[in-house]
């Protein structure tokens, strides 16, 4: 099992994304520590990891609260002995659909300030304890180099999580934290058409599985390396 014994925290680990990552931890060895606003869909999660085997715990909680992330860290770390991996699934209240030239100013840098913030908030809580240890894995649904239109502020918000991911890899790589970025193209609804996947040069888009085992293997060992880097899941959408 490649995330044997580690210690994992989820932020958004009821959404698509934070709870197939949640699931492939857990199937991977790992104790996951979901967190969210909403108690039942939490739980909805942990049980489900719990019954084939793995090791949940839940905790209701706002990313964008620095306390109580901080509060919920710490926590984690006294409990298991430090925080091996962290993962930041949490939702971006962006808002889509309207061209750029129509929209305001508060609605374009809304999901900017939200990404930024809890990003922040997230990783560099978990961080303070991965420090402690000398090892650690800090990751985010990030990226922004698509060129899509109508998205409104997102692009620009995950344009700036990859900064931020650059910032906090330079200034922890040294002390053996590593940070990355997973960037997808979004991911179709389970057993139906896809015809998104039609401009991409697979064609395909990343199952939510497809992501949540990217994230394993970029918090595992096998990725002990990899630091400032984006893992790009957009079946050639974005090109190097």
């Amino acid at each position: 099992m490649l995330l044997q014994n580690r210690t994992t925290i989820v932020h958004g680990g009821s959404g698509a994304v934070g709870s197939a990552v949640a699931r492939a931890y857990a199937r991977e060895g790992a104790e996951v520590h979901l967190t969210g606003r909403t108690r039942a869909t939490l739980e909805d999660v942990a049980h489900s990891i719990r019954g084939e085997g793995g090791i949940a715990h839940v905790a209701v909680l706002d990313a964008v609260d620095r306390d109580a992330v901080e509060r919920h860290a710490a926590a984690v770390a006294d409990q298991s002995g430090g925080i091996d991996v962290c993962f930041n699934a949490t939702f971006n209240d962006d808002i889509q659909g309207t061209p750029l030239v129509d929209m305001g100013v508060g609605d374009v840098m809304q999901p900017v300030a939200k990404a930024v913030t809890t990003s922040f908030t997230v990783a560099t809580a978990a961080a303070r304890h991965m420090v402690e240890r000398g090892t650690g894995v800090i990751l985010v649904m990030a990226g922004g180099r698509e060129a899509i239109p109508n998205l409104g502020g997102s692009h620009v918000a995950w344009a700036a999580l990859a900064g931020l991911c650059r910032q906090l890899a330079a200034e922890l790589g040294p002390q053996g934290v590593r940070v990355a970025w997973l960037l997808s193209p979004g991911s179709p609804k389970p057993d139906e058409p896809d015809p998104d996947a039609t401009r991409l040069l697979l064609p395909r888009r990343p199952s939510y599985a497809d992501v949540a085992n990217a994230a394993v293997f970029a918090a595992s060992d096998w990725a002990m390396t990899m630091t400032a880097t984006e893992i790009n899941l957009t079946g050639g959408a974005v090109v190097d």
